[in-house]
């Protein structure tokens, strides 16, 4: 089994907000991220997939596919846009690292073909990343 790694950067603004809590509880379970105005970030995305070497291309997946697949599946979609507002998935889910690492691996998943999805790693900031691997 082999194991391949691709990176992207993108760059996005979001805000945190759950509906159900007044706007005090956002404050303090938010803090300043939860400001409606929202704020950016400056995204690094790696996706790893997994797979057996096809013996007549060398390859597990031709890279140039993956780097297509993520850019328009993510990059695309997701570069300088308001999550909350204009990235279907955020219209009712915080865009938390956590669930960004989610909708990156639920909008990639399905569009593999020779590979599978091992691995989505969003990092926000140097120091904070969130990890999804999904059903195994």
């Amino acid at each position: 089994m082999i194991y391949l790694t691709r990176k992207a950067e993108f760059s996005a603004s979001h805000y945190y907000h759950n509906p159900d809590f007044t706007p005090e509880e956002n404050q303090r379970v938010f803090g300043k991220c939860s400001n409606l105005n929202g704020h950016g970030h400056n995204y690094t995305l790696e996706v790893t997939v997994k797979g057996e070497v096809n013996a007549k291309t060398g390859f597990v997946v031709d890279l140039k596919d993956l780097k297509e697949t993520m850019n328009r599946e993510v990059v695309d979609a997701m570069d300088h846009r308001h999550l909350n507002k204009e990235v279907p998935e955020f219209k009712k889910l915080i865009p938390t690292t956590e669930n960004l690492a989610i909708a990156v691996w639920n909008r990639l998943q399905p569009r593999l073909q020779m590979a599978k999805l091992h691995r989505v790693r969003i990092y926000e900031s140097p120091d904070l990343f969130a990890d999804f691997y999904g059903e195994e």
